[in-house]
């Protein structure tokens, strides 16, 4: 026996409830969709397409505004209204950001589902992640850092701009113990040839080097090569004074994390890295005559 089943007819309540859920149901969609565009836009806007290899490096902190929170109204006995003002207007120092081991109210980030405050114990809804990017300045970056700069929007003060003046030595050893926290020197045949990659994303920044190094298996010193760089095969060859720097480069990488310094040319003291140098001309084509090892390093690094 089939049952036929008519719909009740909406009353004209019924009917005018239903538009208000359908009404507020289409603002919510459209206040999710207003937000993701935000995010979408924020994401375009930092478009480090146009920088040089090697010029831009990223990492993620996690700021706590509960403890923020708690010093300004249990410490400084500030109004809880007074206090959000504040922390509305706290802008992180570069030194915060930036630091290895993130101190109160700053910890790096969880992969847990949940994460706590380390501190405080405040639950993730309380946590505000804070992504720093750096470029490092120089004529080969220097342009599109500037219009980047002027593409930033300035409504609500999504991003905050430091700048630092360093010496180039400065930079430089940054930039060793930047590659030194992220290599796995357990596997020397992987992060060795990431460190000449590096190198040389520095002194050819225009070089697409991520072409070059595609399937790349091992870098050699040229014996024909006075100048430059050429792939064969698997194989990359550079001329021997591009390819002592990349030894002193992994010497200076890896020196704090192993026994002597692990190059291409096997494990290296500095009396065993010098004299190479030495004997191979490139101390002499660099114009380096001190005896000293420790003087002759300074004089390499500065070069």
């Amino acid at each position: 026996m089939k049952v036929a089943v008519a719909k009740r007819p909406k009353t004209a309540s019924a009917k005018s409830g239903a538009k208000a859920v359908a009404a507020k149901a289409k603002k919510a969609g459209a206040k999710k969709k207003v937000e993701a565009s935000k995010k979408r836009g924020a994401k375009d806007v930092l478009d480090f397409a146009e920088f040089p290899a090697g010029s831009v490096t990223r990492h993620t902190t996690t700021l706590c505004l509960a403890c923020i929170f708690r010093l300004f109204t249990k410490q400084l006995g500030l109004a809880p209204r007074t206090a959000y003002n504040e922390i509305r207007r706290y802008a992180p120092t570069v030194e915060e950001l930036a630091s290895r081991n993130p101190q109160r109210p700053f910890f790096k980030p969880s992969e847990e589902k949940n994460p706590h405050c380390p501190y405080c114990e405040a639950p993730k809804r309380w946590h505000a992640r804070v992504t720093v990017h750096r470029i490092e300045g120089g004529k080969s970056s220097d342009a599109a850092r500037r219009a980047l700069v002027r593409k930033l929007p300035t409504k609500d003060e999504q991003f905050q701009i430091h700048e630092e003046k360093k010496t180039a030595r400065q930079v430089f050893f940054e930039w060793l113990e930047r590659m030194g926290q992220e290599f796995d020197f357990e596997d020397d045949s992987a992060w060795m040839i990431e460190a000449a990659r590096a190198y040389l994303e520095r002194r050819e920044p225009k070089t697409d080097w991520a072409e070059v190094f595609d399937g790349l298996r091992a870098v050699r010193r040229s014996q024909r090569l006075e100048e430059g760089w050429e792939r064969d095969s698997a194989r990359l060859f550079l001329a021997p004074a591009i390819y002592n720097d990349v030894l002193l480069v992994q010497y200076l990488v890896s020196r704090s994390h192993r026994h002597g310094g692990r190059t291409f040319e096997g494990r290296l003291t500095l009396p065993e890295l010098v004299r190479r140098m030495r004997y191979g001309g490139h101390l002499e084509a660099q114009g380096i005559t001190d005896r000293d090892r420790f003087d002759v390093l300074e004089q390499l690094v500065e070069r």
